[in-house]
């Protein structure tokens, strides 16, 4: 398996991808990332732009209680449960973290509705620390390619770690999460328009 030619063959397709999710600082990132789980990001881009306009901090989310919350994220997935742990964490950041967000996944997965993908979002894309985050685009993909041979989320992102130089972690992230929304998707991946069909594990098993 030539893994140097399916990363640099993403990299060719996808090199200037970033996170489909707005945000203007490390907070802002992770509530959205929070609110991204079973949604879409262009409904969590939708909501967080009014969210952010009422209430653009953790003190003033702090404030709010889950049940106020669930009315401005109402049109997302799991809202209720999401509104209870945004809250907390929000209250949280204010009386640990002075309401800045950590950067050390350590500190980040000890708040409630964060776990070890979120925290590796919020490494890679707000401050730029080195983060491998498996989604389920990056854990059906890297399978898929081949690049790696794993069964759950953890076990992906080590074998990718191993592969992959430090310094390409989060734009591999992005190169195998947009191959996985546009080309390799779940259900009916476009095979025959992949330009990584010939290097494809998945594909050269099922022809």
């Amino acid at each position: 398996m030539n893994y140097q030619e399916i990363l640099d063959k993403l990299r060719e397709c996808y090199p200037e991808v970033k996170t489909a999710l707005s945000f203007q600082n490390p907070f802002e990132l992770l509530i959205a990332t929070i609110l991204s789980a079973q949604s879409t990001d262009k409904q969590v881009n939708k909501v967080t732009q009014s969210l952010f306009e009422k209430y653009p901090d953790a003190n003033a989310i702090s404030l709010l209680s889950p049940e106020e919350l669930e009315q401005e994220i109402k049109s997302i997935g799991l809202y209720k449960n999401k509104s209870k742990n945004i809250v907390t964490t929000s209250k949280m950041l204010v009386e640990k973290y002075n309401g800045i967000v950590p950067c050390t996944r350590e500190e980040l997965i000890a708040l409630p509705g964060v776990g070890r993908k979120t925290a590796n979002v919020v490494l890679s894309n707000a401050y730029n620390i080195p983060a491998l985050a498996v989604d389920t685009h990056v854990f059906r993909v890297a399978n898929r390619l081949g690049l790696t041979q794993s069964s759950n989320p953890l076990q992906t992102e080590e074998q990718l770690m191993v592969i992959i130089p430090e310094k390409d972690w989060s734009d591999a992230h992005h190169w195998l999460i947009w191959h996985g929304r546009i080309v390799c998707k779940a259900r009916r991946p476009e095979c025959q328009k992949c330009r990584l069909n010939h290097l494809c594990q998945y594909l050269n098993k099922s022809v």
